[in-house]
């Protein structure tokens, strides 16, 4: 089985990681996406990243009804901070029949040189990429491990309907609807 594994903090999943999802498994041989729920970052305050279970709550949500994606905690209980090589590495070992493959965003490849045994990561692991808003060419688009795919450019970002919850301002066409009721009714992002 073919898996994409799209990254994220998902604060909180928005129709732009769905329709990227859902265009990777139509028109890519990806078989199934899993959503990593990064875990909580240090870094950041409680007011702009909620706890990761409230996340990972979320992204189940926005997949229940799409058995080829599914929410993963994985990262969870690996050590932090995690790195991506380790949690491939790790998911390798636990699920030795799936072949997986990594999603990012363009303005991601351009800083992949810098990550953790990124030459590790390109040796066994395919990388499909979409296109971001302003985001110039790099040379790692070259390499053969990596495929450009001409997905919808999104420029949707979950820091702008934070924002708008904040300002009680409507985001309805946002979010799923399921999702949207579920943060209402939380009162998540509302201070």
């Amino acid at each position: 089985m073919k898996v994409g594994l799209f990254f994220g903090s998902f604060n909180p999943i928005h129709i732009g990681h769905m329709a990227i999802a859902q265009y990777m498994l139509e028109h890519t041989a990806l078989e199934k996406i899993w959503f990593v729920v990064s875990p909580q970052n240090p870094f950041k305050t409680k007011e702009t990243l909620l706890d990761q279970q409230h996340r990972l709550t979320i992204v189940r949500i926005a997949v229940e009804n799409d058995p080829r994606m599914q929410a993963s905690n994985i990262e969870f209980n690996l050590p932090i901070p995690s790195y991506t090589v380790d949690t491939l590495t790790y998911l390798r070992e636990a699920h030795p029949n799936e072949e997986f493959s990594l999603i990012m965003g363009q303005d991601n490849l351009v800083h992949f040189h810098k990550w953790k045994n990124h030459e590790s990561i390109l040796e066994n692991h395919n990388i499909y990429v979409y296109p971001r808003p302003r985001c110039k060419p790099c040379d790692m688009e070259k390499h053969e491990k990596v495929q450009l795919t001409k997905a919808p450019l999104m420029d949707i970002s979950a820091e702008f309907i934070r924002k708008s919850i904040r300002e009680k301002k409507e985001v309805s066409y946002f979010l799923t609807q399921k999702i949207n009721d579920y943060i209402d009714e939380m009162n998540f992002y509302k201070k």
